[in-house]
């Protein structure tokens, strides 16, 4: 049964290919990602197989802080006029993907975000969590014409 939900990603590509000095400020913002990420534990298995076991607050704290911080920031872009494009209601897609990425979270007790982070501070087993991302990625990408969007 396909869902009535519109493509928002167009299969195209309309932009041109950035050069390599203008992604500097997106590398420096992701390697303070990836700092932020392993001084504060988010990155560690540990920290997140406690958190799916309810054992610590720590990584409900964070997320919560990120929740509270996000809707401060919509609400400050609001009132400051500048228009978000409102959201659509795809709750089915959005429940079969928060399914999907929690199970794989999960299980491999890993997001994607720190990925390479682990991989940049030594944790050899993020390889496979790397390895796992690009497979999704490349079954995505092979599947999408066939998925209902």
């Amino acid at each position: 049964m396909a869902l009535p939900i519109p493509d928002e990603f167009p299969l195209e590509d309309s932009q041109p290919t950035p050069s390599a000095l203008s992604l500097i400020p997106y590398f420096a913002a992701g390697g303070f990602f990836g700092f932020l990420a392993i001084r504060s534990e988010i990155a560690s298995w540990y920290r997140i197989y406690e958190m799916f076991r309810f054992e610590s607050f720590h990584m409900y704290g964070i997320i919560g802080s990120a929740v509270l911080t996000g809707a401060l920031c919509l609400r400050l872009l609001r009132r400051w006029g500048l228009e978000m494009r409102p959201s659509e209601p795809g709750r089915y897609r959005y429940l079969l993907g928060g399914l999907v990425f929690g199970l794989g979270w999960g299980l491999v007790g890993a997001c994607p975000g720190p990925i390479y982070a682990l991989l940049g501070s030594g944790v050899a087993g993020a390889g496979v969590v790397f390895l796992g991302a690009l497979l999704g990625t490349y079954a995505y990408g092979w599947l999408q014409r066939r998925l209902p969007h």
